[in-house]
């Protein structure tokens, strides 16, 4: 075991104190899946904030499922969560393009039908202390954006797509109080990937309230605010998009170093980091097993480093060669008593590494969104 230094200053600098149904039958499942007589679950020392318990964050000391049920889906709302009737309901296309039009949700139901499993994460997920549950991986289901696109006629200059949702609240601008909806948008080229969905269910079910009903966008490999839930109108721009949640909110504010000098980067939050956490740590009484997930890239390897150990790979399980799903991963651990501080990274198919707790990457980030460095956790061996 490394020095018995005390770990809690040091444990959540993974990228937090640093920035401020189908269940799929497999043997990695059945890895993954905790707790028979023989086998339990040491619990992390630190444990998860109870501040956003609203969000329905992800406790993963518990998690057996590949796939997250519905009802364990985190949620965020940012105007609310809209309560909308199916009857009082329509999603208009509009602004440069041949032919707009509106649709019902039994209008978007008769179209061609698609799937994708994918994890969504929230920006601020890492973000701060105890707040890493903000992530969950399900399956969605509904129409591609790409294909209503097309047979919409976007004109040669519609180069923006903005997505509105149904949630809305007063922001006050230059002293101006406006009604805004919430709004995200990404270039016409976003757009176009035929894996985008404008989706009505996941898991194989009606999307709850407070995970977007009647309809939501589903974009793959983007952060959970790309996502936008309760989606009435789709618009074509000729202008880049800049709203709250695109221009001053869900921003990162990062310390760069130009020629020797410091300048100052504002970027806003789009496509998902990679990102990994060790999930659990379990025992039988004769060996000890880390358990993690790994997301926001081609995972193609997981190392896992215990105090100040070399870095051990890990058997990857569930969900490897897919860039959009999470890659369950485990460890084999030789145990010994103490307390000692277990730390992940994922490396992605071009070479992408998780970022260090110290890199310039995570150090000189001011902001929480997109922590993604990597994450140290303590555990005592009794």
């Amino acid at each position: 075991m490394a020095e018995a230094i005390t770990r809690r200053d040091v444990l959540i600098k993974g990228g937090t104190a640093a920035a401020g149904l189908a269940l799929l039958p497999s043997d990695a499942l059945a890895r993954w899946a905790s707790t028979t007589s023989q086998e339990a679950v040491i619990p992390w020392i630190e444990r998860p904030s109870e501040a956003l318990a609203g969000v329905n964050v992800l406790d993963w000391e518990t998690l057996t499922s590949w796939v997250t049920p519905t009802e364990k889906l985190f949620r965020v709302g940012h105007y609310g969560s809209p309560v909308i009737a199916e009857t009082d309901w329509s999603l208009k296309l509009s602004g440069l393009i041949e032919r707009p039009r509106t649709f019902s949700l039994a209008d978007l139901r008769q179209r061609p039908r698609q799937e994708v499993v994918m994890t969504l994460e929230c920006a601020g997920n890492r973000g701060f202390d105890g707040f890493i549950g903000a992530v969950h991986n399900a399956r969605w289901g509904g129409t591609p954006l790409s294909t209503v696109l097309e047979e919409a006629g976007v004109h040669a200059d519609g180069i923006e797509v903005v997505f509105f949702g149904s949630d809305e609240g007063e922001e006050e601008i230059r002293e101006t109080q406006v009604t805004q909806n919430f709004a995200r948008s990404m270039s016409l080229e976003d757009a176009m990937d035929p894996d985008i969905l404008l989706c009505y269910e996941v898991n194989g079910e009606p999307l709850p309230n407070e995970n977007g009903f009647p309809l939501r966008l589903i974009a793959p490999g983007w952060y959970g605010v790309a996502n936008v839930k309760w989606l009435k109108r789709i618009e074509i721009r000729d202008t880049r998009f800049v709203g709250r949640f695109m221009g001053r909110d869900y921003v990162t504010l990062r310390e760069e170093e130009r020629d020797g000098e410091t300048v100052w980067a504002e970027t806003s939050v789009g496509r998902s980091q990679i990102n990994s956490v060790p999930a659990k740590v379990t025992t039988d009484g004769d060996r000890h097993r880390i358990h993690g997930a790994a997301w926001g890239a081609d995972i193609v390897r997981v190392e896992v480093r215990v105090d100040d150990g070399p870095w051990r790979p890990a058997q990857l399980g569930e969900g490897q060669d897919d860039p959009y799903t999470w890659t369950f991963w485990h460890l084999d651990w030789d145990a010994s008593a103490g307390e000692h501080g277990i730390t992940s990274r994922a490396i992605a198919r071009d070479g992408e590494e998780q970022p260090a707790a110290d890199d310039p990457l995570i150090t000189r980030k001011k902001t929480y969104w997109e922590s993604n460095g990597q994450l140290t956790r303590g555990i005592l061996i009794d």
